[in-house]
């Protein structure tokens, strides 16, 4: 294959959802001046999506496919992989990427991939005339072109080892760790790196530091190489002996690390996979000195890499084979909003606030009270109500007031309004939130409305004073029905049990009821006109919640107020009413009902002949 794997046009297909690798290279192709960006699609196994990037300062859409076929059909100029399938899955992904015509490098990220596995992509890749970079390697970097993923690290340390811009260094190494801070030394003792790749500690990697100092032999702008070698194996061997045949011509900067591993005991791996000296010519030092004979630039010790790195340079530059790169300012590129943000670097105005819930903190909260503790004191659902509604902890006869009410209004039978048009939706075939919302649309000042109107009402007629007669009196002369009077059904002679349940609770755990006592007062004066105008389910509950109000301590009267004015008691039987709803829907879901259509007997066709 070619010697260069990577130009400022090369894009890649990234396998797996690895957001912030992909706006890593997205950062360096910004820095790197590249028109376009270097990653062209995500592989995300089973889905279909877009998702956005930072390009600069403009936002990119990159595509993700469900699977790689349809990804480098998509996009035939792609010719990179970089793979960051699982160890338990890289082997079929890596197949599947090499199989691919217009793919020619395969970045394999991941660790521990089986040791004959990786011998068979690497024999595949031989086979096709493809590049395997790993298993097991950080990838590698092309100064000015091409980064692959997380390589290099952050910006900052990307622009001040200038890799922004190509200088006149080849680097090929074995550690992703080390790579990294090899960058930073040929960026200060040379005119920077042309390309690094970090080949991967396995003992039997895609590709070798000879494949890839051979490369570099043939690219006409590396005019040097530095590499680092490991203890283990015999690959350092295999570029003794290309040294020795003339096919390594360069100047070659190398150091075999590992020597310390004369101080352990015989046996003992240093890290990676494939470092582990088996025998006297796998160790640092014999490798070490066979590439000093051949004619390699070896230091005494990885301190003075950098030195023979910076000789080596000046010495190219004396005799005239190196005019060092001129330097390239990088544009800035712009800090992430929530990085800044978390830094503590820059201040932005909310668009909403809570006062109610925080759910940022390490444990959710309700009004400033632990999630754990809402559980633990068992405040139940009527005190969930009080913290997040009234931003208080209401009183026991208070919470369990709440749910009594929630109980008795979670549903009043298929016929009204509501549960009706709940139930034709669900017939329809609508979902369950359609279906439910439906229903809920129809409540209003006919249907469950009259609660807030009611508590508004008998709570005014009550603070100024009126008698019942007069209260009646100024309903009628404003041509208004009493809200919470009157039932369709019920009557003085069939009373609503739900009504006496409410005045039961309340005569026992409230210690004052004039609001209720009043409503009572009026109810008597209207069933005299006629026995169905009582004190209604809906009315109880209004005028009951303003009694309440008054016995808690927690409200004062402007807060009681604004209560009734903000239409929680509405939504208190928006609350209860959807339990019953839902079950309307459940029901006519479970027995599987069809299409609804009203019968033509309950429509009086009035037509003119």
């Amino acid at each position: 294959m070619k010697p260069e794997l990577f130009t400022k046009d090369t894009t890649a297909i990234i396998y797996g959802n690895q957001q912030k690798a992909v706006q890593r290279m997205l950062d360096f192709d910004y820095v790197c001046g590249r028109k376009t960006p270097s990653v062209a699609a995500i592989i995300d196994p089973g889905k279909n999506s877009v998702h956005k990037f930072f390009f600069g300062k403009k936002e990119v859409l990159v595509p993700s496919f469900a699977t790689l076929a349809a990804a480098v059909k998509k996009f035939t100029k792609a010719d990179v992989v970089i793979n960051f399938s699982s160890f338990r899955s890289a082997y079929k992904t890596s197949v599947e990427a090499l199989n691919a015509k217009t793919i020619n490098t395969v970045v394999i990220i991941a660790e521990g991939m089986p040791e004959r596995r990786a011998r068979e992509i690497a024999a595949m890749a031989k086979q096709m005339n493809k590049m395997v970079i790993g298993p097991a390697t950080v990838g590698g970097i092309k100064a000015g072109c091409f980064k692959i993923g997380n390589t290099a690290g952050t910006i900052d340390n990307i622009v001040m080892s200038k890799l922004n811009r190509p200088g006149s260094v080849g680097f090929v190494s074995k550690s992703g760790g080390l790579s990294n801070e090899c960058y930073n030394i040929i960026s200060r003792n040379t005119d920077g790196l042309y390309e690094g790749i970090a080949i991967g500690g396995d003992a039997y990697p895609g590709s070798t530091l000879l494949d890839h100092i051979l490369r570099y032999e043939a690219i006409p702008q590396v005019k040097m190489i530095a590499s680092l070698g490991e203890i283990g194996g015999t690959e350092e061997l295999r570029i003794v002996e290309a040294l020795k045949a003339g096919k390594i011509k360069k100047p070659l900067v190398i150091w075999v690390t590992g020597t310390c591993a004369k101080m352990f005991p015989s046996g003992v791996q240093f890290g990676h996979a494939g470092a582990k000296a088996d025998n006297s010519l796998e160790t640092a030092e014999a490798k070490n000195e066979a590439l000093r004979k051949a004619g390699a630039i070896v230091p005494n010790s990885f301190d003075e890499y950098d030195k023979l790195v910076k000789e080596t340079y000046n010495k190219l530059v004396k005799k005239g084979v190196i005019k060092p790169a001129a330097e390239v300012p990088a544009p800035t590129v712009p800090e992430d909003f929530a990085v800044a943000l978390k830094a503590g670097k820059i201040r932005k105005s909310t668009s909403f606030i809570s006062t109610i819930s925080n759910d940022k903190k390490e444990e959710l909260e309700y009004n400033n009270v632990k999630i754990t503790k809402v559980i633990g004191d068992d405040m139940g659902i009527g005190g969930v109500i009080g913290l997040l509604w009234f931003k208080k902890a209401l009183p026991k006869f208070a919470r369990q007031y709440i749910e009594l009410a929630i109980m008795l209004c979670a549903d009043h039978g298929p016929a009204v309004s509501g549960a009706h048009n709940s139930i034709v939706a669900a017939r329809a075939g609508k979902d369950i939130i359609s279906s439910l919302v439906s229903g809920l649309l129809t409540i209003g000042p006919r249907f469950g409305g009259a609660i807030d109107g009611a508590a508004q009402n008998f709570k005014r007629a009550v603070e100024a004073g009126l008698t019942p007669e007069q209260f009646v009196k100024e309903m009628k002369d404003k041509n208004t029905a009493i809200p919470g009077i009157g039932h369709r059904v019920k009557s003085v002679t069939n009373p609503d049990m739900r009504v006496t349940l409410l005045k039961n609770f309340v005569r026992k755990n409230f210690k004052k009821s004039p609001t209720l006592d009043f409503a009572l007062e009026v109810e008597k004066l209207t069933t005299q006109k006629k026995n169905n105008l009582i004190l209604n389910v809906d009315g109880c509950i209004g005028v009951c919640f303003v009694d309440l109000l008054k016995n808690c301590k927690e409200f004062n009267a402007e807060e009681a107020d604004q209560v009734i004015e903000l239409g929680c008691l509405n939504a208190l039987f928006v609350v209860a009413r959807s339990i019953g709803l839902f079950g309307h829907i459940f029901d006519q879901k479970r027995l599987k009902q069809g299409l609804y259509r009203v019968p033509y007997e309950d429509i009086a066709y009035m037509t003119e002949d």
